[in-house]
């Protein structure tokens, strides 16, 4: 695993984007093989911050029902979707991450 595949994408939610407002903290869905240090390296190489502090959590997959039609009688079939790990990261004071770089307001 590279530093370069570590980082999946940056989770943008109403909550995230209160934490990085007042807490200085990001989140990111991560690799579910990587563990703290190795997410503290690829953010700081690949957004050029500091990280103060790193926090993961494991989340299940959500349990989903689906409907099949099968030689004309209908079948009801349980699954679950994959899990995923997310990783909150709080910068140093002072940096600051910004996602939309190069968008301008109109």
């Amino acid at each position: 695993m590279t530093k370069t595949n570590i980082i999946i994408k940056p989770i943008l939610t109403e909550k995230i984007n209160n934490l990085q407002e007042a807490e200085r903290k990001y989140g990111f869905k991560v690799h579910p093989a990587a563990n703290k240090i190795e997410i503290k390296q690829a953010v700081e190489a690949k957004f050029g911050v500091k990280v103060e502090k790193v926090a993961t959590l494991n989340l299940l997959g959500k349990t989903k029902q689906m409907t099949v039609r099968s030689g004309g009688r209908v079948i009801r079939t349980n699954g679950r979707r994959g899990g995923w790990k997310k990783a909150i990261v709080t910068l140093k004071k002072g940096e600051k991450i910004d996602f939309y770089q190069g968008e301008t307001a109109v």
